[in-house]
């Protein structure tokens, strides 16, 4: 008789918080990793900066809300706030140790050895750098900035949120002045002082070389700081060190009592400036006094004081990173190529009348997204353009295109999501500017984040109205889409369009239909289909067929799913899981967990695609979309997933999750004790998935490559093979 097991107990789900650290310390593997050229481990560092930034603005700050609360409710892993709070902080000031030892112990010792040299001293100039150092500060740096002085009739100053400073300790050299009254007048008595580095210049500042072979760097802190005596000119200086201040800058309002949502945001934006302080980054060895005022000043507790071992902010290193020369300390980028059925294509409406056509980005090019968009805009066929918009680039082609098809005449409909973290200020931009083009422009439903990728072309041909379809992994950002990989199906399909359709008039009315045709919807009936679809593995393996999930995603870290596949290993389901990021399911667990194996691929491009296979007894399924297996996703974000079902599409989506589960080279695999760990290579043939994906986009650009119609597919778990690697 089979053991009874309560499949929702703490012990068998991970902390989601304590999770994303580990991703992020993956990360923070690449830039520890000496087979990597030096350049790409500068920029890994600096994406781990980013990534911990983020974090707390958003998740460490969710936390400390909670604990203001006094919300006591725990996770899924049985952790109350404040008892994760307190693991964050152990696991985090762990990190920027290593981090710090990273930079200043392999990274700044390798550069020298390349003529690259980033002065961590002052002194450390000859006279002719110290020269130039100074004439720089004179005639670019001083007009800039405004020193702050503390005293009876000026408070501490509002610190913004991520902007870094330099703090001193400043002491009157008691010639007076006329102005400006020392606190007593004494002499010997200190104040305090601040000025910001301004982030109007750059951080990274060139100087003259020893040598005609090297290229030097002093950063801009370090010129303020020698010269701050220019600042406060009454003054002597006697102490000063550099810090930065975190805020809480997650927005929070009622959307319901909102009578204008973009006017809102606009307001709250201007909020998370001066949210509450949450971490206080701090030169190691600063003086206990400057410490003092900061922490008090700042409402700063001591466990949210990090003491920095060199510069604070290490997000400069991706300026570094794009140095001029030096391209062999970089990985040889290869170019996206042209998806083969389009290369030759003069009317992309055309070719997708010809079949599905699956886009796998960025080793194919995203350029036939915006360019279906452009060709839609000028097309005296075209009636309608729908696009719903996230995220989008700096100088984005397809926002220009959309305006264009608006002046042109056409009805164009975009919905732009106002909510976008960190992205709302370009998001507002963008929406005003279409509504002057002449587009309608939506922001979606009351409550919920539209985070779906879809595109809908309507032309009048020859037969009848046809609808053109895009849907994706991933944004409608050229920029990002030569980094992320990501994928995105064209299509013309009747039953795609309609379903278009109903998503548009969901977003822009009341519209709620009762059935879909393909598309399956988050938040009302995504969470009931992937449960289903899991179930129905369940069932065949019950039944004694073989049974088989593959999925692919960011994060995994809603509960009633993770019980879910608890319960399909438990009935002998094969469950092989690519998650790139956050992972609360735990694996090798006795009776629960033990036919379920976590991937996690680390490497050149942001791993972003979602794709979810279900063996189906041989009448195999694949799905792609915009939906991580998060509670976020499924239940209070509008999603979309889409099947892909012609024939050569199925094969390549296949082929994708092949390569990825038999990667060894970038992959991590999650132990039973909850660590990742790179898979075993002794005696194994190196596969590195990212790698032969360029590697075969570089072939199909040579015309080299085989059709991918009737190509044979048998995947790294397939009925027979179920304990190949």
């Amino acid at each position: 008789m089979e053991k009874s097991i309560d499949l929702s107990s703490y012990e068998y789900y991970e902390n989601r918080e304590l999770s994303w650290l580990k991703f992020n310390t993956r990360i923070l593997n690449e830039a520890r990793d000496n087979s990597l050229p030096l350049l790409e481990r500068m920029k890994f560092l600096s994406i781990t900066a980013s990534n911990l930034d983020e974090f707390y603005m958003v998740r460490v700050a969710s936390l400390k809300d909670m604990v203001n609360a006094e919300y006591k409710k725990p996770d899924i892993s049985g952790m109350t706030p404040v008892k994760q709070l307190a693991a964050i902080n152990d696991v985090a000031k762990k990190f920027v140790s290593l981090q710090y030892s990273t930079y200043n112990r392999s990274l700044i010792p390798h550069l020298k050895d390349e003529n690259i040299i980033l002065y961590d001293a002052y002194e450390d100039l000859n006279p002719d750098q110290a020269e130039f150092v100074d004439n720089y500060f004179r005639e670019n740096v001083y007009p800039v900035l405004t020193p702050m002085a503390v005293d009876a009739s000026r408070p501490f100053p509002l610190i913004a949120n991520k902007s870094l400073n330099i703090a001193a300790l400043i002491k009157s050299k008691g010639k007076g002045s006329k102005l400006h009254k020392t606190k007593g007048g004494k002499k010997d008595e200190l104040e305090f002082a601040t000025v910001q580095v301004p982030s109007v210049l750059p951080r990274l500042v060139e100087i003259p070389s020893e040598n005609e072979d090297a290229t030097s760097f002093v950063l801009l802190e370090q010129i303020i700081e020698k010269n701050l005596s220019n600042l406060y000119l009454n003054f002597d200086v006697v102490c000063a060190f550099p810090y930065r201040i975190m805020r809480n800058a997650d927005l929070s309002f009622d959307e319901d009592d909102a009578s204008d949502l973009l006017k809102e945001i606009e307001k709250q934006l201007r909020k998370r400036q001066w949210g509450e302080v949450i971490r206080l980054e701090v030169e190691d060895g600063i003086d206990k006094k400057l410490l003092k005022l900061l922490r008090d000043n700042l409402n700063v507790r001591e466990e949210d004081v990090f003491n920095i071992n060199g510069p604070i902010d290490l997000t400069f290193l991706m300026k570094m990173y794009g140095i001029d020369g030096h391209d062999d300390l970089r990985v040889e980028q290869n170019p996206p190529v042209m998806n083969r059925r389009l290369l030759n294509a003069t009317n992309l409406f055309d070719e997708i009348r010809k079949g599905d056509i699956l886009l796998h980005h960025p080793y194919e090019s995203f350029s036939p997204v915006v360019n279906l968009i452009a060709q839609a805009a000028t097309d005296p066929a075209v009636l309608a353009i729908k696009q719903t918009l996230y995220r989008v680039s700096g100088n984005s082609p397809i926002i220009a295109a959309l305006a264009r098809a608006a002046e042109n005449g056409k009805h164009v409909t975009v919905l732009v999501e106002l909510k976008a973290r960190f992205d709302e200020e370009n998001n507002i931009g963008w929406a005003k500017m279409l509504e002057k083009a002449g587009c309608h422009v939506i922001y979606g439903i009351v409550g919920l984040k539209t985070h779906c990728k879809i595109a809908l072309i309507v032309r009048r041909e020859d037969d009848g109205i046809r609808r053109y379809v895009h849907l994706g992994t991933g944004n409608y950002n050229d920029s990002t889409a030569k980094l992320y990989t990501d994928c995105g199906l064209l299509t013309c399909a009747e039953s795609f369009g309609e379903d278009a359709t109903a998503v548009f008039n969901m977003l822009s009315g009341y519209s709620e239909p009762r059935t879909w045709n393909k598309l399956i919807v988050a938040p009302i009936w995504m969470r009931k289909h992937f449960m289903s679809l899991i179930d129905r593995e369940i069932k065949h393996a019950k039944d004694g067929d073989e049974a088989m999930i593959i999925a692919k995603m960011n994060s995994l870290c809603d509960k009633e799913i993770i019980e879910k596949l608890y319960e399909a290993s438990r009935a002998g389901v094969k469950i092989s899981l690519i998650v790139r990021g956050i992972c609360c399911l735990k694996t090798g667990i006795p009776g629960v967990s033990e036919n379920i194996t976590v991937t996690s691929i680390v490497g050149n491009y942001l791993e972003h695609a979602r794709i979810f296979y279900f063996f189906n007894k041989g009448q195999e399924e694949i799905y792609m979309g915009s939906a991580d297996w998060m509670p976020r996703n499924l239940d209070k974000r509008v999603e979309i997933i889409f099947p892909v079902e012609d024939e050569s599409a199925m094969a390549k989506a296949k082929h994708i999750l092949d390569v990825q589960l038999k990667d060894n080279k970038k992959a991590y695999v999650l132990k039973a004790d909850g660590e990742y760990a790179h898979k075993d290579k002794r005696g194994k043939t190196l596969v590195g998935a990212q790698e032969t994906f360029s590697e075969e986009a570089k072939r199909q650009d040579e015309k080299k490559k085989k059709e991918w119609r009737g190509i044979t597919f048998t995947p790294v778990f397939a009925p027979g093979n179920m304990d190949a690697e």
